[in-house]
């Protein structure tokens, strides 16, 4: 059984943009969530 290399490679890049993607969500879910904090201690004042 021959894997191409256009596959693996595609594979490849396939992997770092998902792991990639996660790193991002997870930095925007961390300023959504600084950005509700800083609300809500606005609105408790």
């Amino acid at each position: 059984m021959r894997i191409s290399i256009k596959f693996v490679l595609a594979l490849a890049g396939i992997a770092a943009m998902a792991l990639s993607s996660c790193n991002t969500v997870a930095g925007f879910g961390r300023d959504i969530q600084g950005a509700g904090e800083a609300i809500n201690k606005s609105a408790n004042r």
